[in-house]
């Protein structure tokens, strides 16, 4: 099996949220199971070429309704996994991060289907190397479907294609004129007129994919309804029987405090209990916070945004500040007026509370293994990865049931931890968190060795890829054979 995964992040080389973790980490997964799996993304010009060994392996020109631009088309080797880039003028290779305005994106990442299916070609005349599947992810690569089964050569058209939808708050809508100047027309897709979704570029990706995952099981019920998939949740539910939801995993070599070197001190499920506190008090003294292990330490590592619920649990962190025993540590930007929120928390309860608001990855991977509590509230969250982070450093998360994180985040069983793996709750109230994290308060403080057991389960959770990517190859070989069915209908 050949897949060929195409995103606008992967890391280590652009990323900006999990999309980059997953496109990044599930490759070299598929490939311990015997996929021939590669890489391509956009060739942004902040990408080290020297750092990571890039090399020229094409240039060629696509012609194309408003003229003719030149590609180059690069390549290295990250992890055994062959990765290639796309780099062309103007749409990449000068900007300085990912993503831009909406109407430039919506110009440069429709060229990168376009630019992308060349490229394709050019694999497969300079390496001999042509995919099984496309595995294509959000609306930035989601016209590949539509081109592969409407514009592909007759060898092209029996490829299979997979999209993978990672938040479907994120569509990619209002594409028309930019598809129009793009000269991509003849999207005629029954569903996508009566919907009113043709010119929804997530909508077409999910009319045309052979199949479509999602990254959970619980967000792939829940983007059937219109709280969670909006206005492509009736074209889902007409698709419903090709979706299947399949849970992210963690690159475990990667995630581990047994060999993390940005760690005060290392330990694994077997020794925490004398090792872990170190990394705690490290945290604190790095946040400027006093040093005690017997006060509870939360831990927040996010985006600021709206979806990530922290207009709910800001008035209870406040709350509960300012009445209990409790230390906070914040890593994240995002939102102007929730990162003014979380300063004025800090200016309030500086002997409490400190709050980094930049991206920083070692401090991050510091304070999984410093904390006690894990906040993660999402009003929606399609996967998390921050909280199997965290329950693999040993804190347990507190979440909000939803998504991913109801479909990893076992709930406590307010004995002896019989099972639980952390703290949920369910309601969208500000008060539903200030209720847990009391719960969550009096259980570190009152059922020590409920709270070990805990950590150790929470530690010994098998988040890794091996079970995912075996779905993954499960939803290539279904394309594939729908692919071969729909050439040999059409001959």
């Amino acid at each position: 099996m050949r897949v060929l995964l195409a995103s606008a992040e992967a890391a280590p080389f652009a990323k900006v949220g999990g999309l980059a973790d997953v496109v990044g980490s599930l490759p070299q997964a598929l490939q311990t199971l015997g996929v021939d799996a590669r890489v391509i993304l956009p060739g942004y010009g902040f990408i080290d070429h020297l750092a990571y060994d890039i090399q020229l392996l094409a240039e060629f020109s696509m012609s194309h309704r408003l003229g003719s631009n030149v590609i180059r088309l690069y390549t290295c080797q990250h992890d055994r996994i062959p990765v290639y880039f796309l780099q062309v003028s103007p749409y990449f290779g000068g900007e300085g991060q990912v993503y831009s305005t909406w109407d430039w994106d919506m110009e440069r990442f429709i060229f990168f289907n376009q630019a992308l299916m060349a490229a394709m070609s050019q694999l497969a005349e300079q390496l001999h190397w042509r995919p099984d599947a496309l595995h294509v992810n959000d609306w930035h690569t989601s016209l590949l479907p539509f081109m592969l089964q409407s514009h592909a050569d007759a060898d092209q058209s029996a490829q299979a294609s997979v999209l993978s939808i990672h938040n479907i708050a994120y569509q990619g809508q209002g594409a028309g004129g930019f598809l129009w100047q793009a000269g991509i027309h003849g999207r005629h897709h029954a569903d996508l007129y009566e919907l009113g979704l043709a010119d929804n570029l997530l909508g077409i990706g999910i009319a045309y994919s052979d199949m479509i995952a999602t990254v959970s099981p619980r967000y792939a019920d829940e983007i059937k309804y219109g709280y969670a998939g909006y206005e492509l949740a009736p074209l889902i539910e007409r698709r419903s029987g090709d979706l299947r939801g399949i849970l992210n995993g963690l690159d475990c070599d990667v995630w581990n405090p047994a060999t993390d070197l940005a760690l005060a001190a290392n330990y694994d499920s077997d020794n925490f209990l004398s090792e872990r506190p170190l990394n705690k008090r490290h945290l604190q003294s790095f946040a400027r916070l006093p040093v005690n292990d017997k006060f509870p330490l939360v831990g927040i590592v996010s985006r600021l945004a709206a979806q990530k619920g922290f207009d709910l649990a800001l008035p209870a962190l406040r709350s509960l500040l300012a009445k209990r025993e409790l230390q906070l540590v914040v890593l994240g930007t995002g939102e102007p007026e929730l990162e003014q929120a979380f300063w004025q928390v800090e200016q309030d309860f500086d002997d409490r509370a400190t709050v980094f608001l930049q991206f920083d990855s070692l401090l991050a991977q510091q304070i999984y293994a410093g904390c006690d509590i894990f906040l993660m509230p999402s009003h929606f969250e399609p996967c998390g990865m921050g909280q199997m982070m965290a329950m693999r450093y040993g804190a347990l998360p507190l979440v909000r049931e939803t998504g991913g994180l109801a479909d990893t985040v076992i709930n406590y069983d307010n004995g002896d931890a019989d099972s639980g793996t952390g703290f949920v709750f369910q309601w969208q109230e500000a008060q539903a968190v200030e209720g847990t994290l009391n719960w969550a308060l009096d259980t570190f403080r009152d059922r020590r060795s409920a709270w070990q057991r805990m950590q150790k389960r929470a530690m010994q959770s098998d988040f890794s890829w091996q079970k995912s990517a075996s779905q993954y190859i499960d939803l290539y070989e279904i394309a594939v054979s729908r692919a071969i069915a729909r050439r040999s209908g059409a001959e």
